[in-house]
């Protein structure tokens, strides 16, 4: 099942509980597919990657937004935000744990055969591209950065 007719079906569910949490983030994940789909141009189905991607977009927006509102002591604010990242964050594969990550670090830095944090680019556009939609970069990158700083 694609993501557009999981998020189709969520929707409906939403509506009929009257869940306004779900229905806010279901109503921007299908807003985001659709937006994708017309810049293509061909308005044809989006790749995995590419919704993973999306979605991984949306919860990182959510995140910083509830991160700011915070940081402003907006928790009132904070609080939906994290919520619609969680029903966003259920259509993303299983994330991955940090010593998995690490593990899948060490193996690109090996297979690389990087020194320092001269490779670090290197390191990171092969590891991103194993670990896409498992790890969000941010978590990436502070892997491979203690792993080449050391």
């Amino acid at each position: 099942m694609s993501l557009q007719s999981q998020v189709m079906t969520e929707l409906k569910a939403a509506m009929k509980a009257k869940d306004s949490v779900a229905l806010e983030s279901l109503r921007a994940i299908k807003s985001a597919i659709l937006l994708a789909q017309t810049e293509t141009g061909g308005g044809g189905e989006l790749s995995e990657e590419a919704e993973i991607k999306l979605l991984q977009k949306l919860v990182k927006q959510r995140k910083d937004s509830a991160a700011l509102y915070n940081d402003q002591g907006r928790a009132d604010l904070a609080e939906p935000e994290l919520a619609q990242a969680a029903v966003i964050e259920k259509f993303l594969p299983e994330q991955l744990s940090e010593e998995e990550i690490t593990a899948v670090v060490k193996a690109t830095i090996e297979k690389v055969g990087a020194s320092g944090m001269q490779d670090m680019g290197k390191v990171m556009g092969m590891a991103s591209r194993e670990l896409a939609g498992k790890a969000d970069g941010k978590t990436i990158s502070g892997i491979v950065k203690t792993l080449l700083s050391s």
